[in-house]
């Protein structure tokens, strides 16, 4: 198949479960893992140590959480990662076609009861999505 696979990571244990779907399918596809954070907005926080100051927007987050995920991740396949504005779903997409994705991987999380009924990231994403959707099982297996 080759080609790119997207998944969506925000630091938490459910994405992470997603991200090793998407390493995963991956790997056997001979795909390309491209693993992207959103962010909502161009906020920027400063912290000052002594001297120093720095600056840390929620670009810098995302990034490191899409950094910290994909050097992770392990395994014999590509992986990229990147940051990208807008809500989860919209930043997904939009990371999809700009890397000509074949598929989008996504948790299930809030998929269950009250969340199925208000949407989620792997509701949205289905929706609109410009190629194939996979959407991992996150819960714990009972």
């Amino acid at each position: 198949m080759s080609g790119t696979i997207v998944v969506g990571v925000d630091g938490s244990a459910t994405a992470r479960k997603a991200a090793e779907a998407a390493r995963d399918l991956a790997a056997a596809l001979g795909a390309t893992l491209h693993v992207v954070s959103a962010f909502d907005s161009e906020r920027s926080d400063v912290f000052r140590t002594g001297s120093d100051k720095w600056l840390v927007s929620d670009a810098d987050k995302a990034e490191h959480v899409a950094r910290t995920v994909a050097d992770t991740l392990g395994g014999d396949i590509n992986i990229t990662y990147s940051a990208a504005a807008g809500r989860p779903p919209d930043a997904l997409i939009r990371e999809a076609i700009r890397k000509e994705a074949r598929v989008i991987v996504v948790g299930n999380r809030r998929m269950r009861g009250v969340g199925r009924v208000l949407g989620s990231v792997a509701n949205s994403v289905a929706h609109d999505a410009p190629c194939d959707v996979y959407i991992a099982n996150t819960y714990d297996a009972h």
